[in-house]
C-alpha cells in the first residue's frame, strides 16, 4: 500500500501556484491549477489556470481585435467581470506587480492598443473572468488539510503557455515522488 498523504513544504505567497489534491470533490477545483496573485492576512486570490472557455475576446469588448486567444473561468467570484495578468509592466498604467515580470490588470485600452499595433502581443497575456478567493486564514486552513499543494511556477513562460488542461496532470507528474503516482489517478476511482 503505497502512503499518499503529504505535507506542504512550501508556503503560499504571490506567485506560488496551487496544485489542487487529486481528491478534491468540488465541481469548480477538480484537477485545477491557481496562480496565486495575493496571500496576506486579510486573504488570498489567483486565477484558475486551466479551465476555459470557448469565447472571441472580441465579443466581449468591441474595442478588442478580433483575434482568437483562450479564455479562462478565474473563479467563482466576480463572474462578470474579466481581469488579465501580462508581462507588459510600466507599459500599461495602473498595473500591479505580482512578482518580477508578471502584472496585474492596468487600463484595458493600453493594452488593446498594444494588441492592435502588434497581434502577437497576445501571447504575453492571460485573461481570466472571474477569480478565486479566500478570506483571512481560509486558504491556509485548506492548505493544512490537503485540499492544495503549493508548487513554484516552473517558469514565468510556463504561465502564458498553460493553455490547456492537461496542465494539472503535468505538473502534479512534475513534482515527482507520490505526486506522479496521484497525477495518473482517474477522477472518479469507481470508473476505473
Amino acid at each position: 500500500m503505497i502512503d499518499l498523504t503529504f505535507i506542504n513544504t512550501i508556503e503560499p505567497e504571490k506567485g506560488k501556484i496551487l496544485i489542487s489534491d487529486p481528491f478534491l470533490d468540488e465541481d469548480y477545483f477538480r484537477r485545477s491549477i491557481i496562480y496565486l496573485c495575493e496571500h496576506n492576512n486579510e486573504g488570498s486570490f489567483g486565477f484558475v489556470l486551466n479551465n476555459f472557455i470557448s469565447v472571441n475576446l472580441h465579443e466581449l469588448d468591441e474595442t478588442f481585435p478580433e483575434i482568437e486567444t483562450l479564455i479562462s473561468l478565474g473563479g467563482p467570484m466576480e463572474i462578470n467581470s474579466l481581469y488579465f495578468i501580462h508581462t507588459f509592466g510600466e507599459q500599461i498604467q495602473n498595473s500591479v506587480m505580482i512578482t518580477e515580470g508578471v502584472f496585474l490588470g492596468g487600463d484595458f485600452q493600453e493594452l488593446t492598443a498594444i494588441i492592435k499595433a502588434d497581434k502577437t502581443q497576445i501571447n504575453k497575456v492571460r485573461f481570466f473572468i472571474g477569480y478565486a478567493g479566500w478570506k483571512a486564514e481560509q486558504l491556509d486552513t485548506e492548505i493544512s488539510t490537503n485540499s492544495w499543494i503549493v508548487s513554484d511556477l516552473n517558469s514565468k513562460e510556463n504561465l502564458f503557455k498553460a493553455k490547456n488542461r492537461q496542465t494539472w496532470k503535468r505538473y502534479m507528474y512534475d513534482l515527482g515522488g507520490k505526486f506522479k503516482i496521484m497525477s495518473k489517478f482517474p477522477i472518479d476511482p469507481n470508473k476505473n
